[in-house]
């Protein structure tokens, strides 16, 4: 019955009368939405927004449900901001000065930018946040961790490369003189290795192990410089009383002596026939070796002792670094400097032309200075520079990469290998227990000897070639001498501790284990 009236109650009512209640219907589902409406406002506005009305549809009382809890978490539109990632401090900041119509000057600009920073404002920031920031990860920034210049591998495969920071061979060398305006150490073309020790002079064949004594001086005098010529047949010998004797490395005789310094002759360079010595008195002569009067030309521009010297390979220009230091580029044809480079605060001795840049020079300076500077001689530009945080002491480049290696002396002692022109260091190799004095690079371009006053001689395969080839035979035998060569250096060696004076293995001991891994 109760079903029957209620029917009877609806058929009853007139067409004006259900429209009305079916607007009034709409009005409420207006006002109170559905879960499925409220689900859809939750995701475009904001979290107050969403928190008051889940209020008006829950009502005053219960705990939210489940349901109603993660609608609160849901994610926010991209269009619409979210209040809870800003930062207003920083928006409120960036409002105000991009108010201001008045065009600001530098000292203001640095006066807010200060204020900024002081009261933990970001003057840059974005206004409108729509999503959280990601938190910041506590490791270093990747992209700068591998965009680093990497080491090659030191595999034995033919196609890498290998970096040691061992060395090859060690070699005893007693009484080295610890003076670094000297130049002690050189390697011939013809891979023979000189080098002086106190009043000697030792000739260390690399191909077969052989050590020979080219020559002894007498009295106080001892020896300051050698140089090897071009095609390795002659060595130029520079001694502490100003002479210039000149040698036959096959025959081990002197050829002539030549004098006319006043004082010790500590770097000398050759050009074909023309011998450049240069003395502490500050003076650079050119001599020619082929005739009697052998001084051709005197520059005269160091006021300190000349400890630096080298000609370009094309001998257009000479290079001269000193005490005082200066760096000097000499025209072949002329006795004035063709320009002079004071950028270098202590005494400049490494100097050393790029073969693969003809005109391009790099000078190294002494321990108030330890920076590499690259010069373009055509220019006179200064390229670029390397601060190493160490006394330099020579410079090699590689004639098969684009790279150069530094010796060093107080503090680190130690070997830089750097690229060129990127000037990024590729590795550090630790030495000698005291400064790396001399260096000079073996024929085939691939091995560094280097000598210091810890009375040692060390052989380094830095530049190691890219592929087996010829061009890389000279310095295989070099580093892979006889074992019977050994024996009998060791036989020598007893036979001056004996008393024989005059055994060239007396003043580099082979009978020690050389090779090193």
């Amino acid at each position: 019955m109760a079903d029957h009236s209620i029917k009877s109650a609806q058929s009853s009512q007139t067409p004006h009368q259900s429209k009305a209640q079916s607007r009034q219907s709409k009005e409420e589902r207006h006002v109170n939405p559905t879960p499925r409406t409220m689900s859809k406002l939750s995701m475009g506005g904001s979290s107050a927004d969403v928190g008051s009305a889940s209020a008006g549809r829950v009502g005053a009382g219960g705990p939210p449900s489940p349901r109603q809890k993660k609608s609160k978490a849901s994610q926010y539109d991209r269009f619409i901001p979210n209040r809870a990632a800003m930062d207003m401090a920083s928006s409120q900041f960036n409002i105000a000065r991009s108010d201001s119509e008045q065009p600001l000057d530098g000292a203001t600009i640095a006066y807010h930018e200060e204020v900024a920073r002081a009261c933990g404002v970001s003057m840059n920031k974005r206004i409108l946040a729509f999503k959280e920031e990601a938190p910041a990860s506590e490791r270093d920034d990747l992209r700068q961790v591998y965009s680093r210049p990497a080491l090659k591998s030191t595999t034995s495969a033919n196609t890498r490369r290998r970096i040691l920071n061992t060395p090859e061979r060690v070699l005893d060398a007693p009484g080295l003189v610890d003076d670094y305006y000297l130049n002690l150490l050189d390697w011939s073309l013809g891979n023979m290795l000189a080098i002086g020790l106190d009043q000697s002079v030792y000739l260390w064949d690399a191909t077969s192990g052989d050590v020979n004594s080219l020559c002894q001086l007498e009295g106080d005098a001892y020896i300051a410089s050698l140089k090897w010529t071009a095609d390795g047949t002659f060595l130029a010998v520079g001694t502490s009383d100003g002479d210039v004797q000149i040698w036959d490395a096959e025959s081990q005789s002197k050829i002539r002596t030549m004098s006319g310094h006043q004082a010790r002759i500590g770097v000398m360079s050759w050009e074909r026939h023309v011998l450049s010595s240069g003395c502490r008195d500050g003076s650079i002569w050119n001599h020619d070796v082929r005739v009697a009067n052998h001084k051709t030309a005197e520059l005269v521009a160091h006021s300190g002792e000349v400890c630096g010297l080298t000609w370009r390979s094309d001998g257009a220009l000479l290079a001269s670094g000193g005490n005082d230091n200066l760096v000097n580029i000499w025209d072949a044809r002329s006795t004035v400097p063709k320009f002079t480079k004071t950028q270098h605060t202590a005494a400049v001795k490494a100097l050393a032309w790029s073969p693969l840049q003809l005109n391009l020079l790099a000078t190294g300076g002494g321990s108030y200075d330890r920076h590499v500077h690259f010069w373009n001689t055509t220019t006179t530009a200064r390229l670029n520079s390397i601060d190493t945080g160490s006394q330099v002491t020579s410079i090699q480049w590689s004639t098969e990469y684009r790279e150069l290696v530094t010796s060093h002396g107080f503090p680190y002692n130690h070997l830089a290998l750097w690229s060129y022109p990127s000037l990024s260091k590729i590795v550090d190799i630790p030495a000698h227990d005291t400064r790396v004095l001399h260096t000079s690079i073996s024929p085939d371009g691939q091995t560094v000897a280097t000598a210091a006053s810890d009375e040692s001689l060390k052989f380094w395969r830095v530049f190691e070639s890219r592929g087996k080839s010829a061009k890389s035979s000279k310095g295989d035998m070099a580093m892979a001498a006889p074992a019977s060569s050994g024996s009998a250096a060791a036989a020598s060696s007893g036979a001056a501790a004996n008393g024989s004076g005059s055994s060239a293995s007396s003043m580099l001991d082979l009978s020690r284990p050389t090779f090193i891994r």
